[in-house]
C-alpha cells in the first residue's frame, strides 16, 4: 500500500482502535486525494465503519495520526470534522421521523433571516438537493411518512447541502434502485470534478468499477489489499474480503411442486400504491418480485402478509382465505414476512437475541400456566440461532450484532414458527458478501423443504439468481411474469420501465 503522504487531501497513518477485548483496527494507513473516490471494502466487522467514524470525529483513535489538507486532523466531535469540511453519511439513517424533510436536511444548522427561522430558503435548498437525486417530493412532508428508499435520499441530500470537501458515504445505495443510484452517481461525478473527495463504502461490488478510482480492502480490522484501479473483477474483490475463494454466489434451485401454497387475487391497496395484483406461489417455489423504487413491491408484500389494509382482493393460503389486513390471521395460517427495515421493524435493538426470538414465539416459550419460561426462551433461541448460524450469545443485545447477524436473527425468529410461506423484503440490504451467501443458502434451503418463498430485492441479480419465476411491477401494476429461462436483466427492465 502506498505510503506517500499527500499535502492536499486526507492522510491516515497507523490508526488503531480497540473496544474491550476486540481489536477493531490494526495500524491502518489510508490516503484520499482531492477529486478522488476511494472504495473502502470489507465484510461486516472488517473495521470500515470504525475507520469512517474516526475520520469523521465520532470516535477517537487509540494510536496514529491524520492530516487533512496538510494540517493535523484531530476531531474530538463530528462538528469539528464538519467545520473542517469532512462529513459522514451513516449507513443507519439518523433522521427525525416527526420533522419535515427540510428540517431534517438542515437539522442542527437551521437557516436564519432577521433572527427568525428561514423556512422558505430551507425548503428551496432541500428541494433543489432532492431534485438533483431524482426525488420529487414536498420539502414540508414529514420524513416518517416516507419509504426507506426516499429516506435514504433525504440523508444524501443532507450531504449535498453541507458543501463538504470530503464525503464519507456508508452504503449510500443500499435502499436505492437503479434509477436513484444513477442520479446519485451523477452528483458524485459532478462534485469530484470540483475537487470533492469521497470514501465510498458499499457491499454492491458491481458499483465499484463505475464510481471509484481506487480500492482498499479491510479484513478483521487489518489492511489486506489495495488496487490502484477500480477495474478489478468482482470475484477478486470478494476473495480479498473473505479470504477464500467463492465459487458460486447463488445455490442451485430444486424444482418446485405443483401444489398451490399462496394465491393472491386482484389485490388493490387503499393508498393507490398497487392495483389488481394477482399471483400464485407453489410449495417449494421461489417467486421474485422486481421493479424500480416506487413500483409498489414493499406495499404489496406487506398487504399480502396482513401488515397493511387493502381496498379489495383476497389472499389465500392452502385454499383458505385470510382476513384482510389482519397480520395475526396470516401468521396463524403459516405466512410470515421478513421486513425491509430490520432495525425499525425486524428486531428490538435493546432487547437480547433470545427475547427477540421469543417475541415471535410466545406460544413456544410459555409454561402450561401461561408464564414465560426463561429456560425455554434460551433453549428456543439457541436452536433458532444454531439453524441460522448467528454469531453471538443469545443473551447479548441485538444492537451489538453486525447487520448480517441482525438479519439472521429476524429470519431465525420467524423460521422457528415452521411457516408454510416466507416473504423476504430486501433480505440482504446492507450486509456483506459472506452473510449474503449464508442467507441465499437459507432461502434456497427453505424452498427445498417445500416452503413457498417470495423475495423482493432492489438488486436485480439477486432476484434473477434466486427465483424460479419473476413478477415485474411498474407503478403499482403487474407488467409480466417471467420464467427463470426467460428472466434476464434486459427482459425485466424492459417490463419495469414500461
Amino acid at each position: 500500500m502506498t505510503t506517500t503522504s499527500e499535502r492536499a487531501g486526507l492522510s491516515v497513518r497507523g490508526v488503531s482502535k480497540r473496544f474491550g477485548a476486540t481489536q477493531a483496527l490494526h495500524s491502518i494507513d489510508l490516503d484520499v486525494r482531492p477529486g478522488e473516490v476511494v472504495a473502502l471494502l470489507g465484510e461486516n466487522g472488517a473495521g470500515k465503519s470504525t475507520l469512517s467514524n474516526i475520520i469523521a470525529g465520532v470516535l477517537a483513535s487509540d494510536t496514529g495520526q491524520m492530516t487533512w489538507n496538510g494540517q493535523p486532523h484531530t476531531p474530538t466531535a463530528p462538528r469539528d470534522a464538519l467545520d473542517a469540511g469532512i462529513a459522514l453519511i451513516h449507513q443507519e439513517m439518523r433522521l427525525l421521523p416527526e420533522l419535515s424533510v427540510s428540517e431534517n436536511v438542515f437539522v442542527g444548522r437551521q437557516l436564519m433571516k432577521g433572527g427568525r427561522l428561514d423556512r422558505k430558503e430551507m425548503d428551496r435548498r432541500a428541494k433543489e438537493a432532492l431534485e438533483r437525486l431524482g426525488l420529487d417530493i414536498s420539502p414540508r412532508r414529514t420524513v416518517g411518512t416516507l419509504r426507506v428508499a426516499a429516506q435514504q435520499q433525504v440523508e444524501i441530500a443532507k450531504a449535498l447541502t453541507l458543501n463538504a470537501r470530503l464525503l464519507i458515504l456508508d452504503e449510500p445505495t443500499a435502499a436505492l434502485g437503479a434509477e436513484e443510484t444513477d442520479h446519485l452517481f451523477e452528483q458524485v461525478d459532478a462534485l469530484r470534478a470540483q475537487g470533492v473527495s469521497f470514501i465510498y463504502v458499499s457491499h454492491r461490488l458491481e458499483e465499484i468499477a463505475r464510481i471509484c478510482d481506487r480500492v482498499v480492502v479491510l479484513r478483521d480490522g487489518q489492511w489486506v489489499a489495495s488496487h490502484e484501479t477500480a477495474q478489478v473483477p468482482v470475484r477478486q474483490l470478494v476473495e480479498n474480503m473473505v479470504g477464500r475463494s467463492i465459487d458460486n454466489v447463488f445455490p442451485d434451485l430444486t424444482p418446485p411442486t405443483d401444489h398451490l401454497a399462496l394465491q393472491v387475487e386482484e389485490l388493490t391497496s387503499t393508498d393507490g400504491s398497487f392495483k389488481d395484483i394477482s399471483l400464485t406461489v407453489n410449495r417449494g417455489e421461489i417467486v421474485g418480485i422486481a421493479g424500480i423504487v416506487g413500483a409498489g413491491r414493499t406495499e404489496l408484500v406487506r398487504a399480502i402478509a396482513g401488515a397493511d389494509p387493502v381496498a379489495s382482493g383476497t389472499v389465500s393460503v392452502e385454499g383458505k382465505t385470510l382476513k384482510p389486513g389482519d397480520i395475526r390471521s396470516a401468521i396463524d395460517a403459516g405466512l410470515v414476512l421478513i421486513p425491509e427495515d430490520r432495525k425499525a421493524e425486524g428486531v428490538v435493538l435493546d432487547m437480547s437475541i433470545a427475547d427477540n426470538v421469543a417475541l415471535a414465539n410466545l406460544d413456544s416459550v410459555c409454561s402450561s400456566g401461561g408464564f414465560i419460561s426463561p429456560g425455554r426462551v434460551s433453549e428456543v433461541a439457541q436452536e433458532a440461532c444454531r439453524t441460522m448460524t448467528v454469531k453471538g450469545r443469545v443473551e447479548q443485545a441485538a444492537r451489538t450484532l453486525s447487520g448480517g447477524n441482525q438479519q439472521k436473527v429476524v429470519i431465525a425468529k420467524w423460521l422457528e414458527r415452521k411457516p408454510r410461506i416466507v416473504i423476504l423484503d430486501e433480505p440482504t440490504r446492507g450486509i456483506d458478501v459472506g452473510a449474503r451467501a449464508a442467507i441465499y443458502d437459507v432461502i434456497v434451503g427453505l424452498a427445498a423443504q417445500g416452503i413457498a418463498v417470495i423475495v423482493v430485492s432492489s438488486e436485480l441479480d439477486e432476484v434473477l439468481g434466486l427465483s424460479h419465476r419473476v413478477v415485474v411491477l411498474a407503478r403499482g401494476t403487474m407488467r409480466g411474469v417471467l420464467d427463470r429461462s426467460e428472466a434476464t436483466d434486459v427482459a425485466v427492465m424492459h417490463l419495469a420501465a414500461a
